[in-house]
């Protein structure tokens, strides 16, 4: 680590802390030639992918796209803001965890429609109605019954 006083390469490390979170190391570091003391930190930095959209274009990841593609289809149900954050976030983690640097825009929509399914049964329907482009009733027949299918049993 260069000191940013002298800018000497040879800096010697004093203390090392790891922060609450557990996601950032300060150091106290000294200078080994004009002995000057700073701090540094360390902390991860992760990157979200790019989409690739089905054009074959490149666009960097917008997290209020995603966002908006959710509320759209969650618009007058009975969702609440925190859940959608949740659903916001397992899907930025799932991006971040796979490690690709590039992910296709269908990709994204699939794991949309996976938290949408989890969320509220209505807006999946809505959301897939729109994403598959379904050119029939019986298209759309077909992601109702699915769903139908999925549904627990009452216990009745």
């Amino acid at each position: 680590m260069k000191c940013p006083f002298c800018q000497h390469s040879d800096t010697q490390v004093l203390d090392t802390r790891v922060s609450e979170e557990g996601d950032v190391i300060r150091r106290r570091r000294r200078c080994a030639q004009c002995d000057k003391r700073f701090t540094t930190y360390e902390r991860i930095e992760l990157t979200m992918p790019s989409v690739v959209k089905k054009n074959g274009s490149r666009t960097e990841y917008d997290p209020a796209k995603l966002r908006a593609s959710l509320t759209l289809a969650l618009r007058k149900r009975p969702v609440s803001a925190e859940a959608v954050d949740a659903a916001v976030h397992r899907i930025e983690e799932k991006l971040l965890s796979s490690g690709q640097r590039e992910v296709l825009s269908g990709h994204i929509g699939e794991l949309v429609m996976r938290e949408l399914k989890r969320l509220d049964k209505i807006a999946y329907i809505r959301f897939a109605s729109v994403y598959k482009s379904f050119e029939d009733v019986a298209e759309f027949q077909d992601a109702i019954a699915e769903v139908g299918r999925e549904r627990k049993p009452s216990g009745k």
